[in-house]
């Protein structure tokens, strides 16, 4: 079996996500498709893992892209996740993934309806829903707020798990445009805040075509492995969501190829994807909390050392910011409460290392500017930096 070293996975990685200078881009599509989907649960990971990997980082083509060309969308996906994608991604994302969170988010909904026992119903939730789309409809941004003043429905309190421990009272709002959202059939748009906030408001959209599952779920795997390969069932596995009957068809669809990994593990390739590329010059990178290249593989033995995890990660598994050199995780980093990056060293990783750490650094607090980033998931090392 055809062998494919760490070192050449690291490489890869360098050259593939963007991540060493001279293989960066202008455009922040072209770093999403490189990557297949930025993680967006946090507003600013987006906007940091794209300026990461572009040659002049800037916050105005990330927001362009996000909210006038619309040439990325944000999806609840992979893992019930929210992610930006590509727009010519984004249907072949609906059916493999998106399609069935939303089916599942709306089902969750009305079982909460159904228990709270006032008599909300199905018809009630679609009668809702057409008043929410009319008065976003009639205003073209809104916020959730302002849509609860308009449409008196989604004032509406339940009580979830009533009778258990659990019980408590909840309002309507945020679910019924979850649900609207993760349907396409409305878009987050320019936030209240910076480009930071979470805060979003909403415009209308229309569903994605429909695309087959399984050849959309072949077409995702072709995908990943061309950027993530070579990789394990169990990375694609974590990756997507999917279960194991559904990795292996997706596999099968695209022709992988076994390879060995160092440590015996088997992995797979796209079978054009064989050949070893050459190394790119020295790089350092500051990657934000869930940055795709810290999160893309469920086993990440080759790119990060395993004394790293507990300082690195909070306790769901969320990574926070980290520090790379040459493929390799080696620390983690931080902005201060007066702007000043802040990083520590993990590893050994000598002077040259060193100055290109710098060098990010300081490119990092010259696009940043007067902008503070706090990650929604917090880690022990990240603390200490900011304590």
């Amino acid at each position: 079996m055809h062998r494919i070293s760490d070192e050449q996975r690291r490489i890869r990685l360098g050259r593939r996500h963007l991540l060493a200078p001279s293989v960066r881009t202008v455009s922040p599509v072209s770093v999403a498709d490189a990557v297949v989907a930025l993680h967006a649960t946090d507003a600013a990971t987006v906007f940091l893992s794209a300026c990461a990997r572009m040659t002049e980082a800037d916050v105005a083509p990330v927001e362009e892209a996000l909210y006038g060309e619309v040439s990325l969308v944000r999806q609840l996906s992979m893992r019930n996740t929210l992610f930006v994608v590509s727009r010519d991604l984004a249907p072949c994302i609906d059916a493999s993934n998106a399609r069935t969170v939303a089916a599942k988010e709306r089902r969750t909904f009305l079982k909460h309806l159904a228990d709270d026992g006032n008599g909300l119903d199905e018809c009630w939730l679609a009668d809702t829903e057409r008043q929410t789309l009319a008065a976003l409809a009639d205003r073209g941004t809104a916020t959730g707020t302002e849509l609860s003043a308009a449409v008196d429905a989604l004032r509406t309190k339940i009580t979830l798990f009533p009778g258990k421990r659990a019980e408590t009272v909840q309002g309507v709002a945020s679910r019924v445009i979850r649900i609207l959202a993760a349907e396409n059939r409305i878009r987050r748009d320019r936030p209240r805040g910076s480009w930071t906030s979470s805060q979003f408001r909403w415009t209308a959209s229309e569903p994605w075509p429909f695309k087959e599952p399984a050849q959309a779920q072949a077409e995702l795997a072709r995908r990943w492995l061309r950027s993530y390969g070579p990789a394990t069932e169990a990375d694609l596995k974590w990756w997507t969501g999917w279960g194991v009957g559904q990795v292996r068809r997706a596999l099968t669809a695209v022709g992988a190829e076994p390879v060995r990994l160092d440590g015996g593990a088997t992995g797979w390739v796209l079978p054009e994807d064989m050949a070893p590329e050459p190394a790119p010059e020295p790089w350092a990178a500051l990657l934000p909390a869930l940055d795709p290249s810290a999160m893309g593989w469920a086993d990440r033995g080759f790119h990060l050392p395993a004394g790293h995890r507990e300082a690195l990660f909070d306790r769901s598994g969320n990574i926070g910011p980290t520090v790379w050199w040459n493929g390799r995780i080696v620390g983690g980093w931080a902005q201060r409460a007066d702007g000043e990056p802040v990083w520590r060293l993990l590893s050994d990783t000598g002077r040259d290392a060193s100055a290109a750490i710098e060098a990010e650094a300081s490119r990092f607090s010259q696009w940043v500017g007067q902008a503070r980033i706090t990650p929604r998931f917090r880690t022990p090392l990240e603390r200490e930096l900011t304590a």
